[in-house]
């Protein structure tokens, strides 16, 4: 029985199209999400996950056809049809990518703004309607610091023009060879490694004491380069309690690949007692600094 080459093509095009769906959705490659922002990563790397699948089965699938259907036969010697083009297929297989990186350039600029990324629209939307506010260049740095009200402002994945900063727990950060320093404003806790609590926003206000520095969250889908002389701001909200990886990311010299710490994710009652602890411990380092002990 010869069944129509169109009602195979219709076959094998929703066949390819499940089996996208699903493994874009069931790839594994992610590790756990720890935070609110992993999900919009993960929504965007399964959309491009599905497409890489489908166009990878698309393109396999078609030469593994030609190889057998077009393969020379025993005692063939005859040359092939002197093909020179086909101006149709051409612009399908041009239009199409096209199409879908504008489509991925769209999602993930979408993707960056709702983390809280740079909107120069809405930035300068925000900046026109507080007119009030002077920008002003900062002589320190002629290219891409800016100063409001002689205040730098910071860049990265901050929080939006249009949201107040609310709740945030906010911890400054000093990158420096080969560690992370975290200090906790509120209570002057300085500490090795970070420490918040779950399901509370996090702001990061970020700096380098040395050389280019990357603060990377694997679990929590943000990474900030942290550069000397400049602000960097990088806010989160995690979900999970748990221990997690903090790394640097950028080749920062001879034991980059040792600067590492953790981020632990408290329940509330927990960060309480954290923060007391540690409080407690603060103060007698202070006054043993003081009395020259």
């Amino acid at each position: 029985m010869n069944i129509p080459s169109n009602i195979i093509t219709l076959i094998a095009g929703i066949a390819l199209t499940l089996i996208s769906l699903w493994y874009g959705q069931n790839h594994g490659l992610l590790p756990i999400a720890a935070s609110e922002e992993a999900a919009e990563i993960d929504g965007l790397f399964n959309f491009m996950m599905t497409i890489a699948t489908g166009l990878f089965l698309l393109v396999e699938g078609v030469l593994v056809y030609s190889v057998i259907r077009f393969r020379r036969r025993k005692g063939d010697t005859t040359d092939g049809p002197p093909v020179e083009g086909n101006v149709p297929l051409e612009i399908v297989w041009t239009a199409i990518p096209t199409i879908i990186v504008f489509i991925l350039a769209v999602y993930s600029f979408d993707v960056y703004n709702t983390m809280g990324g740079l909107d120069p629209m809405a930035s300068h939307d925000y900046l026109a309607s507080h007119d009030h506010h002077q920008m002003v260049a900062t002589e320190e740095d002629n290219s891409h610091l800016v100063a409001m009200d002689g205040e730098q402002v910071a860049l990265g994945l901050g929080q939006s023009p249009y949201n107040e900063a609310g709740n945030s727990l906010v911890v400054n950060v000093n990158g420096i060879q080969y560690a992370w320093i975290f200090t906790y404003p509120d209570t002057g806790i300085v500490s090795g490694e970070l420490h918040v609590p779950v399901n509370r926003p996090v702001q990061l206000n970020m700096t380098a004491g040395d050389v280019l520095h990357a603060f990377w969250l694997p679990e929590f889908r943000i990474k900030q380069d942290v550069i000397p002389g400049r602000e960097s701001e990088l806010s989160f909200t995690p979900t999970k309690v748990g221990q997690y990886p903090v790394i640097c990311a950028e080749l920062c010299g001879a034991y980059h690949g040792g600067m590492k710490t953790t981020l632990t994710v408290h329940s509330a009652e927990d960060y309480q007692q954290w923060l007391q602890d540690n409080t407690i411990a603060q103060t007698e380092v202070d006054g043993n600094v003081a009395l020259g002990q």
